[in-house]
Order: C-alpha cells, then structure tokens, then sequence
C-alpha cells in the first residue's frame, strides 16, 4: 500500500481520492487543534472535544468484559453482545475516562459533526469540500469490529489513540463468511470470522483472504483512504481513540444504492433454478457489467431509457416506474 508523507489536509485533492486502492498519508492533519491536544493527554483530547459539543444526547454503546471487545452478534446470533444507551456525551466521556469502566467496551459510533459537534470543524477545518462529504465521529476505548463494507469512499483520520486496519479486496468476499444482510451489529453486513482468533476449520477459505490483506497501523494526524467496497475491520487500540471519517459518493445521490439492488435481485432472481440463473448473468453481464460506450449505440438515443445516459428527470422516473411494479 502507498505511504505519503509530506501532504497537508489544505492540500489534499478530490483526485488524491479517488483511486481504487488504498492510500495511508502520515500526519496528515497534524496542524488540527483536537490532535495536538490528544497528543497533550486523552484528558486534554475529551476537553477540547466537549468544547465542541452542542449539548445534544448522543448514542453510545456498551458491551461487557466477556466481549474482550469484540463487537458482534450474541452466542446463538439472536441479538447483539452490546447494547445501546442514551447519555450527554459529557456523560459518556466521563465513563470513558474512569478506570473502574476499564473492563467495558464503550464506544460513540458514526455521528455526524455539523449536528452533534458544529464547532469542530470551525477550529478544525474540514478537506474536501467539493465531495460533499458526510463527516462524522467516532469515539471510543479498545474495540474490534468485524470486517464490512462501505459502498462511500472513506477517508479515515485519526485523531486520538491508536487504530489497526486491515483491508480485503472486494473480490474476497466469498472469503470473508459474510454474516446476515439485514440482522447487522451497525447496518452493513460483516464477515464472521474472528480475526483475532480465526477459526480455520470451520471458516477455511479465511486463509485465502489473509493472503490478500493489507494491514496498517495509524496514529493521530495519519489518514487511510478506503476505496469504495474495501473491504475493512477496525481495532482500536488505546484506552481512548477517536476518528473522524468523510463519506462521498462518485456518483449522484439520485442514482440509487448498489445495495438495494443487490437485495431486490436476490428477491427476484436468487430464488430461480441455476439455468435461468445463469440466463440472468448474461444479461447483467451485457446490460450493466460489461458495457462499453458502444453497447447500446445500435439503439437511437432518445429510446435508450435505462440503458442511457441516467439524468435525474430519468432517474425519477424510472423510481416512479420501480416503485409502481413493487407495490403490485
């Protein structure tokens, strides 16, 4: 994986990311107040935190010394081995900082900073402005949570404590025992296997994944871009961590989520016998995965519909259309 040294958040380009592999930049934010401070002590980094805090109650999450922080499902897959509580993020911070909650996994996970903490970025100033990007905060002790996707780009900053990344292709997928779509610990999808502790006769092809995984450790000021459907698991490593993270998307909002139609697809074609299966592969193949700026030039280009040029008009209406056929 490329290492940058040298660059600036100021000088960081949309093109900076936008690759399909992953880029660690080292100190890339050190000129951040919250970073300098969390270098000072976690003390330090949780006060200049709440100097930013609107005062809103904040979601955090709770799981006990037998986790060994881990988050995932409970033994039998029926729940989850954390539970959500409600508190002022002066509360939770509080606990964070007290010894005798040492034993318990705590984290505040993805919330997003112009609602819950405005005034971070007005002393942190925020990169990619262009992308629109969704900006969010993490916060949190040790934890590890499972490898899972996110079909965003990611650029990921640490600005406290210590996080261990490790990265899969998207290919590796049917390496990584991917758990339920829809029953999640936190909305995606997450491979059960236990890195820390994998289990290679019940999970074999693990094995295979590893071999194409890339891991890298980073410290306050460090920045990880994750390209769209990377795979990655997460391990904070500190008594006190934190995390900002920019979510964008390539493409319009109005074009959808990948993932639903991958849903919608296992509704409508998963459930066939394997020859029409295979019968749908080539017209997806043709249709969306093989296309080329030629495919569809046979068809005059004010009746390509779908298979042109998706503007929004379009977009809206073949939503419309969607919505009409699934509601019969």
């Amino acid at each position: 994986m490329r290492e940058i040294t040298g660059t600036t958040l100021a000088s960081l380009t949309p093109a900076d990311v936008a690759g399909d592999r992953p880029v660690v930049w080292r100190n890339l934010a050190n000129d951040w107040p919250v970073i300098q401070q969390a270098r000072e002590s976690d003390a330090d980094f949780i006060a200049t935190l709440c100097s930013y805090d609107a005062g809103l109650p904040i979601t955090l999450y709770r799981a006990d010394a037998s986790a060994d922080g881990r988050i995932f499902y409970n033994d039998d897959m029926t729940g989850f081995n954390f539970s959500p509580e409600h508190a002022s993020f002066a509360e939770f911070t509080a606990q964070l900082l007290n010894p005798k909650e040492a034993n318990d996994t705590l984290y505040m996970g993805s919330t997003m900073l112009s609602r819950w903490f405005p005034a971070f970025s007005q002393a942190n100033p925020l990169p990619l402005a262009s992308l629109h990007p969704l900006v969010s905060l993490w916060v949190g002790n040790q934890s590890h949570v499972a490898a899972h996707f996110d079909f965003p780009d990611n650029l990921a900053i640490v600005i406290a404590g210590r996080r261990r990344f490790t990265l899969f292709p998207p290919e590796q997928v049917s390496n990584l025992y991917i758990g339920p779509l829809e029953f999640t610990p936190a909305g995606q999808p997450i491979s059960l296997v236990d890195a820390r502790n994998p289990d290679f006769t019940r999970f074999p092809r693990y094995k295979t994944a590893l071999e194409h995984a890339i891991t890298v450790e980073l410290e306050p000021g460090d920045a990880l871009y994750i390209p769209s459907m990377w795979w990655h698991q997460v391990e904070s490593l500190a008594p006190v961590n934190g995390l900002v993270n920019f979510w964008w998307r390539s493409t319009p909002h109005f074009l959808g989520n990948p993932f639903d139609a991958l849903r919608h697809c296992l509704l409508s074609v998963g459930q066939l016998p394997a020859h029409q299966r295979l019968a749908w592969q080539a017209m997806f193949e043709h249709f969306v995965f093989n296309r080329a700026d030629d495919t569809f030039a046979h068809i005059p280009e004010h009746n390509r519909g779908a298979v042109g040029e998706i503007d929004e008009t379009t977009a809206r209406r073949l939503r419309a259309d969607l919505l009409n056929k699934f509601n019969r």
